[in-house]
């Protein structure tokens, strides 16, 4: 079945949408295309492309059309509406008492309703508050509660490493991560090394998560005894980039000598490593989901 990749915002999920025969597509285009709930603006992520059917979820909604100047106009109009609309909704909010923090709010592309995001520690009763922005707006309202990490992807900024936030720019949805991979990665098990700005596990512990887990296997115990090509030694530490060990072998004259060798070059005794567990102490629970 022949798709077109379409995403609406950048770094998000890519759907798969029907294109239209006798129009051209090329990445980076924006288009208009029909969703289930109304016509959104949107950008094209990969031209079109055969897929297996089983990868697409029926029914297959249409580009309706290449954007004009008129549809980015449209937006333009949407997007200028946003500071107001925010100002106004954080007086409602404060004007009913509500325990909730307002984030964010897009307009849809046809402007019949707009979106509040809005953060909470729980549940948040806020029927009367919808009433009030209707009648300021007159069209429909959505307030749509958000978690932790939606609140970063949304709000983005810098990451620890210096770069915008994957969840942000780059990460098309999140995936499962574990106190068990900072430990396979051999990652300090200081809270502000291992959290993002979310205040959670990192996203990328997973990036590399399926290679550290593999080599990890293979990697001998500290402490262990290895014969390598030089004598035997003790295993003091070990690069599992490099995959290399560095072993400390005492010469006969009674001096130490610390040597790094390839994993493929010594035989140790006593076992491999442990696959590690997820345990978490009261501090590290506080960054999983």
């Amino acid at each position: 079945m022949k798709v077109i990749g379409i995403k609406f915002k950048d770094g998000g999920k890519i759907y798969y949408f029907a294109p239209k025969n006798n129009e051209t597509y090329e990445e980076g285009m924006e288009v208009v295309v029909e969703t289930s709930k109304s016509t959104e603006f949107a950008v094209v992520a990969f031209p079109p492309k055969d897929v297996p059917d089983a990868e697409v979820v029926q029914p297959l909604k249409p580009v309706v059309r290449i954007a004009t100047n008129k549809d980015r106009e449209q937006v333009k109009k949407n997007a200028e509406r946003k500071p107001g609309a925010m100002k106004i909704a954080e007086e409602k909010i404060r004007k009913h008492n509500l325990d909730m923090k307002l984030i964010d709010c897009e307009f849809t592309f046809d402007g019949t309703k707009v979106i509040f995001y809005f953060a909470a520690d729980g549940r948040v009763d806020f029927r009367e508050l919808v009433k009030d922005l209707a009648s300021v707006f007159h069209i429909r309202i959505e307030l749509r509660q958000v978690g932790i990490r939606d609140e970063t992807r949304i709000l983005g900024g810098i990451a620890p490493c210096g770069r915008e936030c994957c969840c942000a720019g780059a990460l098309p949805e999140f995936k499962k991560v574990s106190i068990k991979m900072a430990k396979v990665q051999g990652l300090s098990l200081n809270p502000g090394k291992i959290s993002g700005l979310c205040g959670r596990l990192m996203c990328c512990l997973s990036y590399e998560n399926e290679y550290y887990s593999e080599i990890y296997k293979k990697m001998p115990k500290l402490g262990s005894e290895a014969t390598t090509p030089e004598g035997k030694g003790t295993v003091v530490s070990e690069n599992m980039l490099k995959q290399t060990v560095r072993v400390k072998i005492e010469n006969k004259d009674g001096s130490l000598v610390y040597k790094d060798f390839p994993l493929d070059k010594i035989v140790f005794k006593g076992g491999k490593k442990e696959e590690p567990d997820d345990k978490a102490d009261k501090d590290l629970k506080n960054l999983l989901d």
